[in-house]
Formats: C-alpha cells, structure tokens, sequence
C-alpha cells in the first residue's frame, strides 16, 4: 500500500517560485490499479518522483507499506517497482543483460534473475527480441524492457508514468492486460495517464489532479456522481475546471 500525505513541492525559476505539487494526497491499495489523472504540467510526474524517492518533498509524507520513504529510503526503494518518465535503456546492452544488471543492482543471484526474466519475457511477450541488443528497439520494445527491468526483483507496489505513451495499439493493448495481472496478483499499482479512455479502462479509483493538487478523488462511478455529469470525459473536465486542460 502506498499513502502520500500533504506533499508540497516548489521550483525556483527566472520569474519566482512555482509550485508543482501544493497539497497532494492520496491512498493505492494493493490489489488495485489507483490512477493519477490530470492534464499535462498538472503535477503528476512530480508527485510520483518525490513517491520513488528521486525527489524530496518540501514537506508532507511519502509511506510505503507502512515505512516513511524519508526515514528509510532504501527500504522504500526495494519494495518499489518504478518505470519512469524517461524511459533510458543500456544500448549495448540486450533486453537479458538489461534486467539482469537491474536484478544484479538489488542483490539477486543468478539463478533467480534468469527465472524471473523468463517469467516476465513470456508475460510481456518479449521472448522474440530478448536477446537483442536494445540499439535499434522500437518504442514499445524499450518500453516492456524497462518494465521488465523494474520488476525483476518482484517488487509488491509498481509505480508506471504513462506506460503507454507513444506506443502503438496492439503494444497497448498487451500492457493493459500485463497490468491488470498485476492487479490480480495482489500488488499495488499506480498508473500515470493523462488518456481518458486508458484510465477509466484500467483503474479501480482515480485520482485527478489540476494546478498541483488533488481536485477529485473516487471511482469512475463515484466521479461521475461527484461532478453531476454522465460522461467520464465530462466529469474530468468539470474537475479540472478547463477545457483546455484535455489538451494541454
């Protein structure tokens, strides 16, 4: 389970200070897909940074099952499975030699790297570019790589920031499907997504966040309820109090 309470977060620039993150918080519970929702510079990416410790919060907490990611951040770290924004794979490297660094980085012999990497090429269909080098991979074959990659060492919480960004329908399709076996299998998942149609399709509760702050919280139900419209699409551009913000 994953718990962010009150986290505020501000960049200093040319022009002043500017608050990405002003008060976000939110509760993933394991066995669930939780989606975060909002137009793009809403606040999201830095919500979930400051989640997989990259960031520190100006204040408020991040807990992971229980631990407080400030106190104990590697604790936090290796019960987290992360792909994020940058998606950055080994170019000389293969899918293989990939995972298995990530496994090396978190302790894991030999034996228990190449089982789970061959659990994880079947269930990302992976098998037919595994060996590979990486140099030359399409999007959506760097993609399940740093997916694989991230889940090597069978982290309880997956944290994935717009996983399906950029790939192609038949790609998307077979993540929705990976995730959703994420689901089945207990753990807790956080998705990213600024596509309605992705987020109402995979997540158990939504949340959505504007301006750097949680507007709307619930199921997809209790949304529509909550804004008075019958359209999801409609209900998340009442939230969000623009209609520019579907495509900024």
């Amino acid at each position: 389970m994953i718990e962010l309470q009150d986290l505020h977060k501000s960049f200093r620039t040319k022009t002043g200070e500017v608050k990405a993150v002003d008060g976000v918080g939110f509760t993933a519970h394991d066995g669930q897909i939780t989606g975060l929702l909002g137009p793009n510079g809403a606040g999201k990416t830095t919500t979930l940074r400051m989640l997989y410790t990259l960031m520190k919060p100006d204040s408020g907490r991040v807990l992971v099952d229980g631990r407080d990611v400030a106190a104990d951040p590697a604790a936090a770290r290796s019960a987290l499975g992360v792909l994020p924004d940058a998606r950055g794979v080994y170019k000389r490297l293969t899918a293989r030699e990939n995972i298995a660094y990530f496994g090396e980085l978190h302790g894991l012999d030999a034996a228990t790297i190449a089982d789970r990497t061959q659990r994880l090429a079947k269930a990302l269909n992976m098998e037919d570019f595994l060996d590979r080098r990486t140099e030359g991979f399409s999007q959506g074959q760097r993609t399940k790589t740093a997916i694989a990659r991230a889940l090597v060492h069978d982290p309880r919480n997956v944290i994935l920031d717009e996983p399906t960004n950029g790939l192609d329908v038949m790609t998307t399709r077979g993540l929705r499907d990976f995730l959703k076996q994420l689901r089945g299998e207990g753990r807790c998942v956080v998705f990213s997504s600024h596509i309605m149609q992705e987020v109402a399709a995979l997540c158990d509760r939504i949340v959505i966040v504007a301006r750097g702050t949680v507007v709307a919280a619930g199921t997809a139900d209790e949304l529509r309820a909550q804004t008075g419209e019958d359209n999801l699409e409609d209900a998340f551009v009442k939230a969000i109090g623009s209609e520019e913000g579907l495509h900024a």
